[in-house]
């Protein structure tokens, strides 16, 4: 998909540079996923310690109910 940003180019050089890119495009694309990445664990910190956990449970033992 062609987009045309207006991106600090400074910004966009030193991340060149530091991710030893060869182009813009694959550090941009670099930061995006990085990005991305980086939100999905915020949402998986956001339920962090909502599920209840039972110590008692024998995970071992459902596991090899489950492959049965």
């Amino acid at each position: 998909m062609a987009t045309n940003l207006n991106l600090d180019d400074q910004l966009v050089n030193e991340a060149v540079a530091l991710g030893r890119h060869s182009s813009k495009r694959d550090a941009v694309n670099e930061a995006l996923r990085e990005y991305v990445a980086y939100r999905r664990r915020l949402e998986a910190l956001e339920v962090f310690g909502t599920v209840e956990f039972d110590p008692s449970f024998e995970y071992k033992r459902a596991r090899a109910r489950a492959g049965a």
